[in-house]
C-alpha cells in the first residue's frame, strides 16, 4: 500500500516537475519572441526615419517653381532682352527653377555672392547669383564654347568693376551672356562694343531693387 502510494506521489511531482518545464519553455519562447518583435519594430521606426529624413531632404533639394514669378522676355532694338511681368524676391532655402536661363530674377537666397568685381572658375549656385542682381550686380556667364582669351578678358574687365561677378554656366544658350535684373544679353566677344554699353547702363542702374546694397560680405564661393 505504502509503495503504490510513493509511486503515485513520485508519479505526480515527475508531471509537476515536467509541466513547469514545459511552462518555462513556454516562457523563454515568449521573451524571445517579444525581444525580435521589439528588434523589428526599433529597426523599423529607424528605417522610416531615415527615409522620412532623406525624403525631405530631397525635397528641399529638388528645384521648386517661383510660382509668383511671371511674364516673359521682350527683345529690345538695343539688343537687350527686358523681362516684362513680375519678378519676386522672396528669401528661401530651396533651390529654384527659374523661368530663364540664367535667371535675371526671382526667389533666391538670403546670402548673396560677392560681386565686387569677383571672377569664379566654377558654376555658383543660382539662388546666390540672383541675389547679386537684386544688389545692382551685372553677372557674366560663359560656357566651354567660349574662347580662352574672350574668357581671360572679361575676368580682366569685371576685376576691376565694383558690383559685377563672373562665372562658368554650360546650361546656357550662348557662349557669353551678360545678366542683370531684369535685363538680359548676348555678346559675341569680350571686344564686343555691347559689353561696355550694358556695364554702363546695369551696373547699380535703375533696375536696381536695392541699390547700396553691399556687394562683399556675401558668399566667396
Amino acid at each position: 500500500m505504502g509503495s503504490a502510494k510513493n509511486k503515485s506521489n513520485a508519479a505526480r511531482k515527475a508531471r509537476i516537475e515536467e509541466m513547469r518545464r514545459a511552462e518555462r519553455a513556454r516562457e523563454r519562447r515568449n521573451r524571445i519572441l517579444t525581444i525580435a518583435a521589439s528588434v523589428v519594430v526599433v529597426a523599423g521606426l529607424v528605417v522610416g526615419g531615415v527615409v522620412l529624413i532623406q525624403s525631405q531632404s530631397d525635397k528641399k533639394d529638388e528645384p521648386q517653381a517661383d510660382k509668383k514669378t511671371t511674364g516673359k522676355f521682350v527683345a529690345g532694338a538695343d539688343g537687350v532682352n527686358t523681362w516684362k511681368g513680375t519678378l519676386a524676391s522672396t528669401h528661401v532655402e530651396t533651390a529654384v527653377k527659374y523661368p530663364m536661363n540664367p535667371p535675371v530674377g526671382g526667389n533666391h537666397h538670403r546670402a548673396w555672392m560677392n560681386c565686387n568685381g569677383d571672377v569664379y572658375t566654377k558654376e555658383l549656385r543660382k539662388e546666390n547669383a540672383v541675389h547679386s542682381l537684386e544688389h545692382g550686380a551685372v553677372w557674366v556667364t560663359y560656357t566651354s564654347k567660349a574662347s580662352k582669351s574672350d574668357v581671360e578678358a572679361l575676368a580682366a574687365k569685371v576685376k576691376q568693376t565694383p558690383y559685377t561677378l563672373m562665372s562658368p554656366d554650360e546650361s546656357q544658350k550662348d557662349p557669353i551672356m551678360l545678366s542683370a535684373w531684369g535685363h538680359q544679353r548676348t555678346v559675341t566677344s569680350a571686344s564686343d562694343a555691347n559689353v561696355g554699353k550694358f556695364f554702363e547702363t546695369y551696373v547699380q542702374g535703375e533696375q536696381t531693387p536695392e541699390p547700396g546694397a553691399a556687394c562683399t560680405g556675401g558668399l566667396p564661393e
